[in-house]
């Protein structure tokens, strides 16, 4: 068998003959009549009525003889069989023709009929070249072995597909169909937000000062200005100075950016809806996007109820709703609010669970990672978490060290934040020099003081409610993917 490199010299000797020949392999635009699709769909029609179709595509099969060839050409809508014969496009043509491997993006101008076989196809009475590759694709061999087709030479390993994801949608059409859903969804929210009245905007992804979330930034250099720049780690920020500017339902969907680690759950770059609605608290955001993802487990599923990770989702309305210390209560069987610090990092340690930073808050959010979040495969509002580890949302009344706050988890997977949003400038000041003083014991993903928003704070910020939402997240869980890898077209891989 030929190697990579003779393949390729075989196919640049054939260019060179195009171009000896008087044919641009590379031409500007192509001439279209039909998707492939409509053709399937009303064959009997294009055949009674001899209408003559025009198509283009990639050749993904290719059958070369004497002076009849059959291939497959394959275009975003479909795949059909090309029949060419030499005494029907002419010699030249038929040269020209002889000229093309698997891979290659083709003109085929001709008629609709169905062969001998029985086989839809198109009777060629011109071809052209649009595109001459270069580099031959991976064959995927099918055969069939006592009465199952069985596939030789797929393209199955995961790195590779992550880096070549030209190859994997070409290969792989199911990967295809999982970017497709992804658009669905995405348009899917605008839409819904749209239709209640928000309105969608754009901030800065270069900031001069980040925040909004707890985590490390990216730092650029911005050479004119002679200044270092973050990428946005968070929307939160600039969203809240359009609803002090006087914008009551705003909403953005962007990427942000953490120089943080990665997993199946984590890339660097991802995606979020961030929506913010004056005189709302976090009570009228959960009824917002409980609503928000039921009709996309609608639109998307069929319905309410389907499959991640070989366990069952019921979407239907309401959504349990509980606190975070209820819930630690439940699956690690203590009551945090009854326990000192020491008895806290204690009880880690018997468990096995590693303390970065040893405080309330956080050691509250490690142990709800290890004992309760396995265990929320329903969807779930898991609410009021310490207001350490909130610096950003409004005290509940009742209690000031606990904050109205939600994290949405479906399947294990954290899905959503929103906050009863902090709008006294006194509180957030205070609480930002708190998240510096933290930044000073090592605590790298604390907040930092935001001079110029905590100005725009001392203007006057309605009551507001906020939300951010994880659409990478959502979408592996509408497509059933296992890694966040799989619903990112390009995910961050380390150089090899």
């Amino acid at each position: 068998m030929q190697n990579e490199s003779q393949l390729i010299k075989a196919r640049k000797e054939k260019l060179q003959k195009l171009i000896e020949m008087g044919v641009n392999p590379y031409p500007a635009k192509a001439k279209r009549t039909n998707l492939i699709a409509d053709i399937l769909a009303e064959s009997e029609k294009f055949i009674k009525e001899e209408k003559g179709v025009v198509l283009v595509g990639r050749i993904r099969s290719l059958r070369k003889m004497g002076k009849v060839s059959f291939f497959h050409l394959e275009d975003k809508s479909g795949k059909i069989q090309i029949y060419i014969r030499r005494d029907d496009v002419g010699e030249n043509n038929y040269t020209i023709f002889k000229q093309c491997d698997l891979g290659d993006f083709v003109n085929v101008f001709g008629k609709v009929f169905y062969t001998q076989t029985g086989e839809l196809s198109i009777h060629t009475e011109k071809f052209c070249f649009l595109t001459k590759s270069i580099r031959p694709l991976p064959v995927v061999k099918e055969i069939e072995e006592e009465g199952k087709k069985v596939f030789y030479d797929q393209f199955v390993d995961k790195e590779l597909r992550y880096r070549k994801r030209y190859l994997d949608l070409l290969l792989n059409p199911e990967v295809k169909e999982t970017f497709i859903t992804r658009s669905k969804i995405i348009k899917m929210m605008r839409e819904f937000l749209d239709n209640k009245d928000f309105i969608e905007v754009e901030t800065p992804i270069l900031q001069p000062q980040y925040g909004g979330a707890e985590a490390q930034p990216f730092i650029t250099k911005h050479n004119k200005l002679d200044m270092d720049l973050y990428l946005r780690i968070a929307d939160e920020l600039y969203l809240k100075r359009l609803i002090i500017g006087g914008f009551e339902k705003v909403y953005e969907v962007c990427k942000d950016f953490r120089n943080e680690g990665m997993d199946r759950m984590h890339n660097p770059e991802f995606t979020m809806i961030e929506l913010y609605q004056a005189y709302a608290d976090y009570n009228d955001i959960m009824n917002l996007v409980e609503e928000m993802l039921t009709e996309i487990a609608k639109e998307i599923s069929g319905g309410l109820q389907f499959e991640y990770d070989g366990a069952q989702i019921d979407m239907t309305k309401p959504w349990k709703r509980a606190s975070i210390i209820s819930l630690i209560k439940e699956y690690a069987n203590i009551d945090i609010e009854k326990m000192t610090l020491e008895e806290m990092i204690d009880f880690c340690k018997q468990n096995e669970i590693e303390l970065e930073i040893k405080t309330y808050g956080k050691i509250i959010d490690e142990i709800f990672k290890h004992f309760v979040e396995p265990n929320l495969i329903q969807p779930i509002f898991v609410t009021d978490y310490p207001k350490e580890i909130s610096p950003l949302a409004k005290s509940k009344p009742d209690n000031p060290d606990i904050v109205e706050r939600f994290e949405i988890f479906i399947s294990g997977l954290e899905i959503g934040n929103a906050f009863t949003e902090l709008n006294d400038p006194i509180d957030q000041r205070a609480r930002l020099e708190n998240q510096t003083e933290k930044r000073k014991l090592g605590d790298l993903s604390a907040n930092e003081v935001d001079e110029d928003f905590l100005e725009a704070m001392e203007y006057g910020m309605p009551p507001t409610g906020g939300l951010g939402l994880g659409v990478d997240r959502i979408v592996m869980l509408f497509t059933n993917s296992h890694s966040i890898k799989d619903v990112i077209f390009f995910p961050q891989m380390r150089s090899v």
